[in-house]
């Protein structure tokens, strides 16, 4: 269980930006006490169990954020609770607006911990109790894809505007190539490096940098986005405790280490990241101009749809696009129609007379997405659960059924998504389809399948709030 605190402040949306050169110093005195030798720590207990853990994070797609129906989610936030919910520690969420608001929270003692993407680094060992890592990042210099020349060589960095979020590790980074290297100057800027990267997209300044788990997230909204280069070989993002709480931070790191810990960080990683693959600029470009351009016609629809049969609006829209690009008009070889692809037999079962029409067609594929989801068994989790109803959708109810049963044979587990990805693709082969009730299938497609999906569907997510729109129950 947790709850939230008011977040600290408001983010200054004018873009501004204050030189290195003058406030690194200013920064490096205010949170690391003028230089002076810290006092004495007096070590505190660990929350006790029934207890409130105190944390620190960002409101961002790597740490925290609400989702689409407000509730908690991030891969900080779904660590931090695991970690919690084994203790019996309720949680209390404060978040902050920069790096350096999360670090002086941790100084000021007003948390007991910080997650938030924090790269651990020497500088910052020195000040605060280093806690477990969980993802391992690079540090990579954006620059839009039109730019040219583009850098790929530190020496080609002289002349480039570079802007990155203040006190961050990108700072640190720079400022070390700008010791070592003649011509190379950078600006610390209030905003996150969200929004930085958005500005680069926007080509309203030259290039910045980011942790390459944040370019992989962000870059599917903006795919002008180009990685000009890695700026570090390899590092560990990971929590920090003040000085004071170091039982804590043995407890954090004892917890991360265990099974029940990489266990959670594992799901973390399939949960967030592993599905969006490898970036495809053409595809997330025509993406985002169909979110403009498109959706806008259809998302009345998709919110409807979503209110009769409880899909969600994004998986549906997302559904859309895998099947048809959003076009009412598509028509395969195979004879499927429409914007969801339904089949003739599909669209007489469900009563659609005009697979073109797409009110009917969407009303149509929403209920028939609904009715694989709930021919499953109640056993299933989600969000195992809706990825092999889309699974079903695309491949056949029989052949999803053949799968889960061929994961039993295995010792494999049917009622989670990440085993029946490696189970699917044996519908394809000899050694294993022809013992199966419905025999061959391309079991990779449905794989793959579910992937773009859940990658769009983030896209469009994001897009939904802010496109113009008429939600079913304001009219």
């Amino acid at each position: 269980m947790s709850f939230l605190r008011l977040p600290i402040g408001q983010q200054d949306p004018r873009p501004g930006s204050r030189p290195h050169l003058l406030i690194a110093p200013l920064l490096s005195l205010a949170l690391l006490g003028c230089g002076q030798e810290d006092p004495p720590v007096t070590q505190l207990d660990p929350p006790e169990p029934g207890d409130t853990l105190k944390v620190a994070s960002r409101n961002s797609a790597t740490s925290y954020y609400l989702d689409r129906n407000e509730t908690p989610a991030g891969p900080e936030h779904d660590l931090v609770e695991a970690f919690a919910d084994r203790h019996d520690w309720e949680v209390e969420w404060t978040l902050y607006d920069s790096t350096a608001d999360v670090l002086r929270a941790l100084k000021d003692g007003e948390v007991q911990l910080a997650a938030a993407g924090l790269t651990h680094l020497p500088s910052r060992d020195e000040h605060f109790q280093r806690g477990p890592t969980h993802t391992d990042i690079v540090e990579q210099l954006v620059c839009h894809r039109d730019m040219r020349p583009l850098p790929h060589q530190v020496e080609d960095m002289a002349g480039i505007e570079i802007r990155v979020t203040a006190d961050s590790s990108y700072a640190e980074k720079l400022e070390s190539l700008v010791n070592q290297h003649t011509g190379i100057d950078y600006e610390e800027d209030p905003r996150t490096t969200e929004i930085l990267l958005a500005e680069v997209a926007q080509q309203r300044i030259d290039c910045t940098v980011a942790d390459s788990n944040i370019v992989q997230v962000v870059r599917r909204h903006f795919p002008h986005l180009e990685i000009a280069m890695n700026l570090t070989s390899g590092d560990r993002l990971g929590w920090y405790l003040p000085p004071e709480q170091a039982a804590l931070a043995e407890m954090a790191d004892q917890w991360m280490a265990s099974s029940e810990g990489q266990a959670s960080v594992s799901a973390v990683t399939q949960h967030y990241y592993a599905y969006i693959g490898e970036f495809d600029f053409v595809d997330l470009r025509a993406l985002n101009r169909r979110i403009d351009e498109r959706l806008p016609d259809f998302l009345d629809i998709f919110l409807e749809a979503e209110r009769n049969t409880g899909m969600p609006a994004d998986l549906l829209a997302a559904l859309a696009y895998q099947e048809s690009h959003w076009d009412p008009q598509a028509v395969s070889p195979t004879g499927v129609r429409g914007i969801m692809m339904l089949t003739q037999n599909t669209a007489e079962s469900l009563g659609v007379d005009n697979r073109l029409d797409p009110a009917a067609a969407i009303n149509g594929g929403a209920r028939y997405l609904a009715d694989r989801h709930e021919r499953l068994p109640d056993t299933l989790p989600e969000p195992d659960r809706t990825y092999l109803a889309l699974a079903s959708y695309n491949i056949g109810r029989g052949h999803v059924l053949d799968a889960r049963k061929l994961a039993r044979e295995l010792g494999k587990n049917p009622d989670s998504w990440e085993d029946m990805k490696e189970v699917l693709p044996l519908k394809a082969d000899k050694r294993y389809y022809p013992q199966t009730r419905y025999g061959y299938a391309r079991g990779y497609e449905p794989v793959h399948y579910v992937q773009r999906i859940r990658n769009y569907q983030d896209v469009i997510r994001a897009s939904i709030d802010w496109l113009p729109l008429t939600r079913p129950d304001e009219r």
